[in-house]
């Protein structure tokens, strides 16, 4: 079965098992002790910081190792802000971080802290020029944090550049380089970076914390002597060994294999739209990770998809509000103001073959259209029950209220017939996901978003929609 879902994670690459295995005979002793054990461990512990410093591009003093990639992203965020609490305790993150950056800066926010995020284009991109309004426009900014590269749709943000006004204005960068380190370093002035193993094949529970020497940080208590103070506990170090070890091997093919990835991603970026009817491919088309294409299919039940997907024998993800536990669409595609619906996200591993491409993109067609047909068209008398207006008035109302995604599209798209050119239909909705999806159904299909008002006193929101053609 074909697993298309490695920006999730990596199965174990052949290094890393081989490491783990020769690391347990050798580095199961305490790497702190003085004796044979202890130094044979720490002997071990160094040469995988080392490695793995280099492929970071740090000193092998500035890297951490901790339990995971969340915990070096909070580690890291809660580090820098308590370590620059008197200049500020303002925090600035990008729209579309990882959700264990906003949940971090929602403990912020509740622990007494501000917190802004900086918006992006619709390519998910985030504009240099809007950091530095954001830093400019106050409060003291105590640490801004901006991915390297997103791990939904792929896009690679401008991160040298952004750490360049960082550094002018004297706060400190944190880079989530979870999705690009296993292709490349980070490059530019950043001043912490985090990390996760799982994304290039090494084990799960193994993260990466990178502190710039000079970087004000104050390690929450309580503290111990592992890891100079930043990850107490004791260490896990085959599992380090493990990373460090396939780090550098994935390290040693990712030139090639990101070229042929790369000519694999854009033929599925340019077939899908012409495959399958009503397509949005999302995400930056030239600066993005080598792997990952990301689409959108109107008047499609994500979950569905997925299944449908998985049934034809390939593992894909979605950031889509119809897979979500929460009812709510991916926060990446709601920043970037595109189409939720049936969303799929395709992350191809290494060593991806161009015939299980060639046959996702050939059984592709059938899984939408089989998902779409199992969602029942609006008829013109379910279209009009909940009308406030009489049709042929050039106003219509479609109550989707209590209806989840993509119905309130599905009841648009078989209600904008029923005004004149440059009349309006407007929908009741109460699904978060409405308010995403009926935009960019309005920029597919050509109409006019009016916008959006409380529903009266009733629950929902009324989307107001004009036809232009």
């Amino acid at each position: 079965m074909p697993y298309f879902d490695a920006a999730s994670s990596l199965p174990p690459h052949p290094v890393a098992r081989q490491a783990l295995l020769a690391a347990f005979d050798d580095g199961w002793a305490d790497p702190s002790r003085l004796h044979r054990e202890g130094r044979r461990a720490r002997m071990l512990l160094d040469a995988a910081r080392e490695t793995a410093a280099e492929a970071v591009g740090c000193r092998p003093d500035e890297l951490t190792f901790t339990s995971s990639g969340t915990r070096a992203l909070h580690t890291g965020m809660a580090g820098a802000l308590a370590g620059r609490a008197r200049a500020g305790r303002h925090l600035l993150v990008s729209a579309v971080e990882h959700s264990a950056v906003l949940h971090a800066a929602e403990a912020h926010r509740a622990a007494g802290g501000t917190v802004a995020e900086i918006g992006v284009d619709r390519g998910g991109l985030v504009a240099p020029a809007d950091v530095a309004a954001a830093l400019a426009a106050g409060p003291a900014a105590a640490l801004v944090c901006v991915q390297s590269a997103n791990h939904e749709v792929g896009t690679r943000q401008p991160v040298a550049d952004i750490a360049e006004i960082c550094r002018a204005a004297g706060v400190p960068l944190l880079v989530d380089a979870a999705q690009s380190l296993p292709w490349g370093p980070v490059a530019g002035a950043w001043s912490l970076l985090a990390a996760s193993a799982h994304k290039w094949g090494g084990p799960g529970g193994v993260g990466l914390m990178a502190v710039r020497k000079g970087v004000r940080f104050a390690p929450a208590s309580p503290v111990d002597e592992r890891e100079s103070g930043r990850a107490p506990g004791f260490e896990n170090i085959p599992a380090v060994v493990a990373a460090a070890a396939s780090l550098r091997a994935f390290r040693a093919e990712a030139g090639a294999e990101a070229a042929r990835l790369s000519v694999l991603v854009d033929r599925i970026r340019e077939r899908v739209p012409r495959l399958v009817p009503d397509v949005e491919v999302v995400g930056e088309a030239a600066h993005r990770l080598p792997h990952v294409v990301t689409f959108s299919c109107l008047h499609v039940d994500g979950e569905a998809l997925l299944h449908a997907l998985d049934r034809a024998g390939f593992a894909v993800s979605s950031g889509s509000s119809c897979t979500s536990s929460t009812l709510t669409p991916s926060h990446v595609l709601r920043a970037m103001g595109v189409l939720s619906e049936g969303n799929v996200r395709v992350s191809l591993p290494p060593g991806t073959a161009e015939e299980d491409v060639e046959r996702f993109l050939a059984v592709l067609p059938e899984a939408v259209a089989g998902v779409r047909a199992q969602l029942t068209p609006p008829t013109v008398a379910g279209a009009a029950a909940g009308a406030a207006e009489p049709a042929g008035t050039g106003t219509f109302t479609v109550d989707s209220l209590g209806k989840r995604c993509p119905v309130p599209v599905i009841e648009l798209a078989g209600a904008i017939g029923r005004v004149a050119v440059g009349g309006v239909v407007t929908v009741l909705a109460d699904d978060a996901a409405a308010r995403l999806d009926i935009p960019a159904w309005c920029t597919m299909r050509g109409q006019e978003y009016l916008g959006e008002s409380p529903h009266g006193d009733g629950p929902g929101t009324a989307y107001r929609v004009r036809r232009l053609v």
